[in-house]
């Protein structure tokens, strides 16, 4: 009786299927029409994005190996009409035709309730998620708007989360900036999915003072695991005064989050190289600065990149350690994380493209260890 009533169904489906291509054909014969089976199942990505048999991706939420016609019509995780499911259920289907958007994703994430994210997987709510830009833009604005409520429950946060704040280990809630911080003033992002972290420079009020903050998270399985933060209050860093309104500015003069044209991007393992070799033979691994790079600390200083740097051949001798290096290719922003000279947990990002650097930017505090050394 159950193969039965299976084989009944699928008749239903393909034959509402058939009619529906009929009339998508009939009335909007230029966007064309599939009733194959690939065409009609939920999409397989965060917020509309699902990878192609070639491994390319494309817009409008086509199954992964599936057809994707410029309709998009699919149900996608995180879609148009994300009803904000709990961690591993598929989101509502989207709309036909509706294109699946970042916004729709921040929907879904802030829509989820307490460790509500909807699933990135494909159709049917499968339980691999699947990291992708809109769900890490989408998971850091909600991170942004819950760091300001103070409040953390609307956060997919994973039962082992890992918490810091300037190297020190704690809850969120436990953290001085959670019961102090104001609504977000600023904040330009890295994207690493293959990693699945974001890294963010940000402006965030401190009580009635704005200062410079950094962000990081890592999600698996669409959950937040680790959140690490740097925050620069007054004296924490002497070196250089802050300066909150130049690191603003920063997003139009360095125009970190501008897509880097497909032939002038380096690799990831370009960027990570780089990264890395700038950090363990400092000051003698600044290589490939242009003349115009600037780098700044915490908003503030304005350096000449090469200034007092130098660029030396590989070298085994290491002066500091980075903890992490995560790379946005589709940007040409890298960012890695150390423990700076004197005891300051650091993030530095760069911006590079054609083989060359065109601006630092590092947000440094005061501790005896970043916490993820």
């Amino acid at each position: 009786m159950l193969n039965s009533h299976k084989r009944a169904m699928n008749r239903t489906v393909s034959q509402g299927a058939a009619w529906a291509c009929a009339l998508c054909t009939t009335l909007a014969p230029g966007l064309g029409c599939s009733s194959e089976p690939s065409a009609r199942t939920g999409g397989a990505g965060a917020a509309g994005i699902a990878s192609s048999a070639g491994g390319s991706t494309a817009r409008g939420g086509a199954p992964a190996g599936g057809s994707s016609n410029s309709g998009g019509a699919t149900s996608g995780a995180a879609g148009n009409a994300g009803s904000g499911a709990s961690s591993g259920n598929a989101g509502s289907p989207g709309a036909a035709g509706a294109p699946h958007t970042a916004e729709a994703g921040a929907a879904a994430v802030a829509g989820g309730g307490s460790g509500g994210v909807a699933a990135a997987a494909g159709a049917g709510g499968g339980s691999t998620a699947r990291c992708t830009r809109e769900l890490l833009k989408a998971t850091i604005d909600s991170y942004f708007k819950a760091l300001a409520a103070h409040d953390p429950s609307t956060l997919p946060l994973a039962d082992t989360l890992k918490f810091t704040e300037n190297g020190i280990s704690s809850k969120p809630t436990e953290a001085p900036l959670w019961k102090t911080a104001g609504a977000l003033k600023y904040a330009h992002s890295a994207l690493d999915v293959e990693s699945c972290n974001v890294a963010s420079q940000a402006v965030v009020p401190d009580g009635s003072t704005d200062i410079p903050v950094a962000v990081r998270l890592k999600l698996v399985d669409q959950k937040i695991t680790e959140i690490e933060t740097i925050v620069a209050r007054k004296g924490d860093y002497t070196g250089v005064t802050s300066n909150t309104s130049a690191l603003a500015a920063s997003k139009d003069t360095i125009k970190w989050e501008e897509t880097v044209p497909a032939a002038m991007r380096n690799t990831r393992e370009e960027l990570i190289n780089w990264m890395t070799k700038y950090f363990k033979q400092f000051p003698q691994g600044v290589c490939n600065t242009t003349s115009t790079c600037k780098r700044m600390e915490n908003g503030g200083g304005n350096f000449v990149c090469s200034e007092g740097a130098g660029c030396a051949a590989s070298s085994t001798s290491t002066v500091l350690e980075p903890h992490l290096v995560i790379a946005d290719v589709e940007t040409g922003v890298g960012v890695g994380f150390t423990l700076f000279t004197g005891g300051h947990p650091d993030m530095h990002m760069f911006k590079m493209y054609g083989g060359q650097v065109y601006a630092v930017s590092a947000i440094l505090s005061k501790g005896g260890s970043t916490g993820w050394d």
